[in-house]
Parts: C-alpha cells; sequence; structure tokens
C-alpha cells in the first residue's frame, strides 16, 4: 500500500496484525504450473515485500507443493522503505521478487532499473487498465481505492446525509468532521492528495485544500491514528472515543469492520464517499540480478493466478485484477464498487510528488 498497500490498502491490513506465512513441500513434476522449472524441491524463491504482504497458509502450499520451491517472504516496512532497500541494493537483491511497489512510486522503481523485465504467464487475463508498463518490468497484482469513510450512524443521528464527493467535503455541514493523514509521512495522506491533483489538476488543488483547511481538516501522522483513534465509526475509534465522524481511509474498510466484529452485523457500520476516492494498483517484479530468477517467475505467475487472486480479498483486503477472479461475499455485501477514482499518471507522480507534498505541508500543516 505504497503501504496497500494494501486493500489497498495495504496499511489496513497492517494495522489489523496480518502475519506472513511460509510453508514448504513437494510434489510431482508433472503437477508444476506453467512458468515453474524442474529445479530441486529444496530450491528457495524469496519475495521482499511490504509489511501488508499475507496468503493464506493452503494456498502458499499448493503453490511450493506443485512447483518445488519453497516460499521465503521478507517483509521489510512500509512500501516506501522496502523500495528504498532494494534502490540501494540494486544490482545485489536481497530477494528475487518484489512485491509492493504501488504506481504512487512505480516510475521512481522503474527509473532506477531494479527490475528484469518479464512478461508473466497468464497476463492476457490482467485487466489493460492496469498495465501500466509496457515492457512488463513489473505485473499488476492488486488494486485498492483510497476513499472518506464515514461513520452511518452520525450522519443518521444528525439527520445530515453524509459527502459523497470531494465538493461536498468543503461545504458548511461537514466543517470539523473529517481526519486525514499526513500525505509526506502516510500513504492514504498521499493517495488523498493525489486524489485532489487528479480532482482538480496543477492549478486548483491547492485552492482546494484552503478550502478544506478552512472547514475543519484534522491532520494526524498515519492510518491507524486516524482510523483506530480519531474516526468515530470503527471498533478502535468507539473505544478511543473518537469525536470525527469522516476519515481517509480504504473502499474495503466497512467489509473489515464487519469481519472482525463479534457478533458480525447485518449492514457494515461505515460507508464510503465513492467521489472521493484515488486508485492504487500494486505491482510485483522480478528483481534485477536474482539469484533464483526461474523460481521468481514461477512466484509471479503465482501471484496474477486464479487461486492467489480470489485468496487476496480477506488476506490484504484488496481487489483482484485478473479477469474472472471472484469477491468474497463479505466484499460483494458490504463493499463498494468505486466506478470513477481520481487517477494521476505515474510519471506524472514522479515528477511532481516531492514538490505537491512540500507545498501541501506548507499550506496545511504549517
Amino acid at each position: 500500500m505504497s503501504t496497500t498497500q494494501k486493500i489497498a490498502g495495504a496499511a489496513l491490513a497492517a494495522a489489523l496484525g496480518v502475519t506472513t506465512l511460509s510453508a514448504c513441500g513437494g510434489g510431482d513434476a508433472k503437477d508444476k504450473p506453467a512458468g515453474a522449472s524442474d529445479a530441486p524441491k529444496s530450491k528457495t524463491v524469496t519475495l521482499v515485500s511490504h509489511d501488508s504482504f499475507n496468503v493464506t497458509d493452503t494456498v502458499l502450499k499448493e503453490f511450493e507443493q506443485q512447483s518445488g520451491y519453497t516460499v521465503k517472504v521478507l517483509k521489510s516496512g512500509d512500501a516506501g522503505a522496502a523500495l528504498n532497500q532494494e534502490i540501494l541494493t540494486k544490482g545485489s537483491p536481497r530477494g528475487d521478487v518484489f512485491f509492493g511497489v504501488d504506481n504512487t512510486l512505480l516510475s521512481r522503481a522503474l527509473d532506477n532499473g531494479i527490475f528484469t523485465p518479464y512478461e508473466a504467464k497468464g497476463l492476457g487475463e490482467v485487466k489493460p487498465e492496469f498495465q501500466l508498463d509496457k515492457e512488463h518490468r513489473v505485473t499488476p497484482i492488486d488494486s485498492g481505492d483510497i476513499c472518506v469513510n464515514y461513520d452511518k450512524a452520525y450522519f443518521a443521528d444528525k439527520k445530515i446525509a453524509p459527502p459523497q464527493t470531494l465538493d461536498d467535503l468543503v461545504k458548511p455541514e461537514y466543517k470539523n468532521l473529517l481526519v486525514t493523514e499526513n500525505a509526506a509521512t502516510s500513504s492514504p495522506g498521499l493517495g488523498f492528495l493525489l486524489a485532489t491533483v487528479g480532482k482538480y489538476g496543477d492549478e486548483g488543488w491547492k485552492d482546494y485544500w484552503s478550502k478544506l483547511k478552512a472547514n475543519g481538516v484534522e491532520v494526524v501522522d498515519g492510518w491507524e491514528q486516524a482510523y483506530n483513534e480519531r474516526f468515530s465509526g470503527s471498533a478502535g475509534g468507539k473505544k478511543a472515543k473518537g469525536d470525527r465522524p469522516l476519515v481517509v481511509s480504504y473502499a474495503s474498510s466497512p467489509p473489515v469492520e464487519v469481519l472482525y466484529a463479534e457478533p458480525q452485523p447485518a449492514e457494515a457500520p461505515t460507508g464510503v464517499a465513492t467521489g472521493t476516492c484515488f486508485r492504487q494498483v500494486e505491482f510485483a517484479g522480478l528483481l534485477k540480478g536474482a539469484k533464483n530468477e526461474e523460481g521468481g517467475k514461477a512466484l509471479v505467475d503465482f501471484l496474477i493466478g486464479k487461486k492467489f487472486q480470489e485468496d487476496m480479498p480477506l488476506q490484504m483486503f484488496v481487489n483482484p485484477v485478473t479477469k474472472g477472479a471472484s469477491l468474497p461475499e463479505l466484499f460483494t455485501k458490504h463493499g463498494v464498487v468505486v466506478e470513477k477514482p481520481e487517477n494521476v499518471a505515474p510519471e506524472t507522480i514522479a515528477k511532481n510528488r516531492e514538490q505537491w507534498v512540500k507545498a501541501w505541508t506548507s499550506l496545511v500543516v504549517k
């Protein structure tokens, strides 16, 4: 997710205490998936990722049994920190595949040349809108939307319609209700800034944030503080007596609130303002200088395979990018479909990210 990522929100999965699983096993050569080699069954393939990567044990075991590879997962902090380490070790990577670079950091990764091009088997089944690198240095793995979430009970009690768009957030009825993360220190905070850039353009986003500041937006360092302490609609926020009924989080947050509630409610306690969203796409790539290149290719193939794609939503709270991969009922019942998220081209983000964040900091925080 950036820490999606991850969904996306990958930051969300990390905050819920998700742990990475690794298993080993063996299988017949005839059972090997496309992309796997005749490597010895004891051979290890290493996946470097941000902290939010997770996969069901049985799904990972099936890959290992069929391919003959043992998967080692090396977690390396948030997406930005993990990417920095790979750039510093360019040519002598710590693993074979890197997972977790998203479209806000993609151009930086590609410009530093840390990946070996590889056209994954099954790439034709990945939806075209997610294939942002025509040279196949990275392969899209998941997508998620950073959006404003709202506390349904608050707005029902106040008899106020919850906001649905970025324009709504600057209206008087929503004064002092929104908490967001710092764009300089938080993936969802940066994503929300980019949503405003995508909506209002390079000329208009500053004026928008001036209005948002005047309307009482609160800025905190990260997602955990915003969502689990300041937001009144989350389970954590209720315990912390949070008093902000609007928060920048993920479109997948409502299903997660249902999943971890005891007992599970019939309806999610939070909603999503679908006109406030920025779409994140996370990628994986074969690291240049990988010790186990063939194993790395097999692992990338696995990550866009239907088995892993359908496992992701309840493990990392993100959406599959492969055609035909279905979402669990929890997502279809309690989640939302964001039809028109804001997008900013990766190369535009790379060119302007630092100056945008610097200008945002001067305008909103200082």
